[in-house]
């Protein structure tokens, strides 16, 4: 039987008028952003929907609408398929606290209330910081590990094979890209984002994250969570607080925590949330495995379909 893994958006993912055909079509989905309004105090729901584009960009805005609607899209993948079932869960950077709700880790309200005070410390640290990032094409790890002690610059995230991003000070980044590019990079590319993700320049938000999630129950994983930071499963409730924290300043190891699942035999893995940078990713690291996105309605019907296919042919075999 197939192991099945659920992936879940980070931020970068959003777009304006995401959720919104999936609020428009069922009515859980509609409650959900209702909840995620009252719990939050403002109209979330409507910048998620109808922008604008600079104030979703906003990382306070970003990082609870992205979890917001992953969420909706997974409640509503469960709706449509009552027999899923999925054995692990993983989320790219601000994913992983929708990856560790689906889990059973934190409620819905509560994981919105620290992603909220996570993206406002982020968006504080991007404003009183003149950081960038930059994704390097075409290099490898050990390559871009050198020129990023060159340019005192850090490795944020390590996506996919072929695929890394670059954090740090501004100016630093550029250099940074033009030493990649000295070196053989196909690309270096400047990322349109707020500030320094995952590099030393965000520490002023790990405080105020450490605060927040002392402030709720956080109960041990119903299934698998793969860290970003050890690429491994996550453990007892204060492991996962620490690593959360340290999430903030860490490298991003997507790779290997795929990699890691791949290892403990999972050959399904769907995508849940805007977008399908993680569909792109998985294609790059394994292209043999099953590879399914909720992003919307029309993602919705194409999984609905494979998944339901799926469940048939395996009744009739065991008839």
């Amino acid at each position: 039987m197939s192991k099945t893994a659920l992936l879940f958006a980070g931020q970068g993912a959003q777009f304006v008028g995401m959720g919104n055909d999936l609020a428009a079509q069922y009515p859980t989905a509609r409650a959900l952003f209702d909840r995620a309004n009252s719990a939050l105090g403002y109209d979330l729901a409507s910048i998620c929907f109808n922008g604008p584009d600079a104030e979703l960009l906003k990382t306070e805005h970003a990082q609870p609408g992205i979890y917001l609607v992953s969420w909706v899209a997974f409640q509503i993948l469960r709706e449509r398929v009552p027999t899923l079932k999925f054995q692990a869960t993983a989320g790219l950077s601000l994913g992983e606290f929708t990856a560790l709700t689906a889990a059973g880790v934190m409620d819905f309200e509560d994981g919105l209330g620290v992603v909220k005070l996570r993206g406002r410390a982020m968006q504080e640290a991007c404003e009183t910081t003149h950081g960038a990032m930059a994704a390097i094409i075409g290099l490898d790890e050990i390559a871009t590990r050198e020129l990023c002690a060159q340019a005192d610059v850090e490795l944020a995230n390590l996506n996919c094979p072929g695929q890394l991003v670059i954090s740090g000070e501004s100016d630093k980044i550029s250099i940074a890209c033009e030493l990649a590019k000295s070196r053989g990079a196909k690309r270096a590319l400047p990322l349109p984002v707020a500030g320094a993700y995952h590099s030393r320049l965000m520490a002023s938000a790990q405080p105020q994250l450490h605060a927040s999630l002392a402030a709720i129950p956080l109960n041990l994983p119903a299934v698998t969570v793969v860290s970003n930071v050890t690429a491994l499963p996550h453990g007892v409730a204060s492991e996962i607080h620490a690593r959360l924290v340290q999430q903030v300043t860490a490298s991003v190891r997507w790779e290997e925590s795929i990699r890691h699942l791949l290892a403990q035999g999972f050959t399904r893995f769907i995508e849940l949330g805007p977008g399908t940078a993680l569909t792109g990713f998985m294609k790059r690291i394994d292209k043999t495995v099953q590879v399914l996105n909720v992003s919307d309605v029309a993602s919705l019907e194409l999984t609905v379909a494979a998944l339901s296919t799926e469940s048939s042919a395996a009744t009739q075999r065991d008839t």
